[in-house]
């Protein structure tokens, strides 16, 4: 996940323009107070700030980038409470953070869940399979490129962009040992097509979670960006297609077998997905409810698993370990014990990230609740016409991690058509392909071809990653029309 977060960006740009903005919301019984001229305002946007600073240098310090985030987001919201009793109705500061967390919780809940099923086909080594599968094809660099690329575009829409980058890109640096230009065209490939993929599915990234969250888009209605994105994907891939190697890599092929159970958890992955529509779209319930359901038939599941390797297991440990039992077979059946534990997959979770997230959603609904992105909001959708604050917007996450940016435009609340709330959610998605440090997958993607795939590599083909960017978007207006 790239460090360049929206807010530092966006206020220093627009800073200036604050001190002219004016919200005036009120309710029949409290009146929400315009803190943007109060201290409280000012010393909210400092800490932010600063919150981003520090995270932005988590490499250099080797501070956590959560730290920073949680104690800004405590800050925050503190001293706009302590303003509001001032005034004597902190019920209304209460009640919007209470909001504020509510929208957190309904998405931690729906990560939760989705990278526990990750992390458990990870212990199933389902993803190794697909790599040996992929690998001992015998295809040419050509033909790994393109089925590399449409294979991660599809995986893209149900699975994270690092996950679903990383396995392609373990693909293409296992086959091209000996064609470094064919290891940094497919990755780069892989980028756009990882980006292009998740931007199309509700279920494909954070940015696209929480337009879906928020109840912006229907889960079908992101569907209407599947030909964009794929437009996205296929501009600069054809282009690439002329400078790849023409030959055949010389690859060594293994047998692989998948464990017990593995199959079938990727069956359950899809009843959990399932569940998370049909109960956002039939029961009208949020969906991380239905992702909850489906972590329940994966515990089960588990435990079904656990009972019927221990039946085949030694049964007693009492006399059996003066009589030398097998030491090999216990502590086998004591990996296997651990292999289902779902809470263990629950603890590996990029919990950094999750709190990270918390506290960059609630440090900016803590600045929106000021009133400071009400004035961005003005000037973005006031002074600029919705189609030219969408593509600025999305170029800007080739720097800004897109789901903090995403999360900001939404506590704006601009009033925009559905053909708009689309693009907005295609440019954020594939902007990103831009920069290799525009997404997860390419600073994943730098860090696995090491040397191969770099900066500067991916930067020399940003004319092209461009072009498809724009061709996305005429695109889009062209098939989607009729929700402008």
């Amino acid at each position: 996940m790239p460090y360049f977060y929206c807010l530092l960006t966006v206020v220093g740009l627009l800073l200036p323009e604050l001190g002219h903005a004016e919200v005036e919301t009120s309710t029949p019984a409290l009146q929400q107070l315009d803190l943007t001229h109060h201290w409280a305002g000012y010393f909210s946007l400092v800490v932010m700030v600063a919150a981003y600073i520090a995270a932005m240098f988590e490499d250099v310090t080797q501070l956590r980038k959560s730290k920073p985030m949680l104690l800004a987001a405590a800050l925050i919201w503190f001293v706009i409470v302590f303003a509001y009793q001032q005034q004597g109705n902190d019920q209304l500061a209460v009640t919007a953070f209470k909001n504020n967390l509510q929208s957190y919780i309904e998405l931690l809940l729906f990560i939760m869940v989705s990278m526990t099923y990750l992390n458990a086909m990870e212990d199933m080594r389902i993803f190794d399979a697909l790599k040996v599968w992929l690998v001992s094809k015998q295809l040419s660099y050509r033909q790994l490129f393109w089925l590399t690329g449409f294979m991660v575009f599809f995986i893209s829409s149900v699975v994270n962009g690092l996950t679903a980058g990383l396995l392609m890109g373990a693909v293409v640096v296992a086959v091209g040992k000996n064609s470094p230009r064919f290891v940094s065209l497919a990755c780069i490939n892989i980028v756009i097509a990882t980006n292009a993929g998740g931007s199309f599915s509700p279920l494909g990234g954070i940015s696209t979670l929480f337009v879906w969250q928020h109840g912006m888009l229907s889960f079908l209605e992101f569907f209407k960006l599947f030909v964009p994105c794929l437009v996205n994907f296929l501009v600069p891939a054809l282009v690439m297609h002329f400078t790849l190697p023409k030959d055949k890599p010389t690859i060594e092929s293994e047998q692989f077998k998948l464990p017990r159970g593995a199959k079938r958890i990727i069956f359950l992955f899809g009843i959990t997905i399932g569940l998370a529509v049909s109960f956002d779209m039939t029961l009208h319930l949020p969906a991380a409810a239905g992702m909850m359901a489906g972590l329940s038939l994966l515990q089960f599941f588990y435990y079904y698993l656990t009972k019927s390797t221990h039946q085949s297991a030694p049964k007693s440990l009492g006399l059996e370990l003066f009589a030398g039992p097998d030491v090999h077979d216990i502590r086998a059946t004591e990996l296997e014990s651990r292999r289902f534990d779902v809470f263990e997959k629950v603890g590996r979770l990029e919990w950094d990230t999750l709190l990270f997230f918390y506290g960059a959603m609630m440090g900016i609904g803590g600045l929106g609740y000021i009133g400071y992105l009400d004035a961005i909001s003005h000037i973005l959708y006031g002074q600029l016409t919705p189609t030219l604050a969408n593509i600025l917007i999305g170029l800007c996450s080739a720097f800004v991690d897109n789901g903090t940016l995403m999360f900001a435009i939404l506590t704006m609340h601009p009033d925009i058509p559905q053909g708009q709330w689309l693009l907005l959610t295609l440019t954020l998605g594939v902007g990103g392909s831009l920069l290799a440090i525009g997404s997860a997958p390419g600073i994943g993607l730098m860090g696995q071809a090491k040397g191969q795939y770099t900066f500067s590599s991916h930067m020399k083909w940003f004319p092209v990653i461009l072009l498809g960017y724009f061709s996305a978007i005429g695109v889009h207006f062209l098939v989607n029309a009729q929700s402008f």
